[in-house]
């Protein structure tokens, strides 16, 4: 399923997602896509390099410091950066409108780094040290903490879904169903992770849960006042 709008309008513009998303763009178009491998290895975040136990020649980019918050910024195909950017766009904005542009940059930013933390932790004593070597990076770990917001902010309101089932169909859903299920499959694809884990690496499944758990436990820290109701 993949979600096409929300029915909830906005008291502003959403300068911060709408900014948001160009440095996301501007990243991969500029920096990224001249030399995918290189910037991968510069500023990808390794959850190896936390207990300098990364395997010899792995660890070559900055400092873990460093790419804790650039990694939130990179992605790894066009795919992977539209899908990131679509959720943002629909999402975002309306989280923004509720908590100001200053704390809802502060709260996006924090959700990444709370993602980034889990998944490390689950890495490191779950996995195998060639899977805490694996480069992780993109920003759907921030932007889980801000669908987290949003589920609690606006549970009601109604997002169009584009559903390739056969054929294809467009449902509206409710909020808490389509990220409620949205969430139950990371738990579900989180634990299979850990069970099979995917050569070469594959979706930080736990980026996505840390950072959804996060929005949903600080949202009503960062809102300053109640989203718009949904237009129907």
């Amino acid at each position: 399923m993949i979600p096409i709008h929300d029915n909830v309008p906005t008291r502003s513009f959403p300068l911060v997602t709408v900014l948001l998303i160009a440095a996301n763009v501007a990243v991969w178009v500029f920096y990224q896509l001249p030399d995918l491998n290189g910037s991968v290895r510069e500023l990808a975040f390794q959850p190896c390099e936390i207990e300098s136990s990364c395997p010899p020649g792995t660890a070559v980019g900055e400092s873990w410091l460093v790419t804790a918050f650039t990694s939130m910024f990179m992605h790894g195909s066009w795919l992977h950066i539209g899908g990131n950017m679509l959720f943002l766009w629909i999402f975002g904005n309306n989280v923004e409108d509720a908590m100001g542009k200053v704390r809802f940059f502060l709260f996006y930013i924090l959700s990444g780094l709370a993602a980034t933390a889990l998944q490390t932790v689950v890495t490191l004593t779950a996995a195998s040290d060639s899977a805490a070597a694996i480069p992780n990076l993109g920003a759907s770990g921030a932007i889980s903490g801000v669908l987290g917001a949003y589920l609690l902010l606006l549970p009601r309101a109604s997002v169009r879904v584009l559903v390739f089932f056969f054929f294809i169909l467009f449902w509206e859903l409710p909020a808490f169903l389509f990220l409620g299920f949205w969430f139950l499959f990371q738990l579900w694809d989180g634990g299979f992770s850990l069970l099979h884990p995917e050569a070469g690496g594959g979706v930080a499944f736990f980026a996505h849960i840390g950072g959804f758990v996060f929005g949903m436990a600080t949202v009503f820290l960062f809102t300053v006042r109640r989203p718009l109701p949904p237009r129907y």
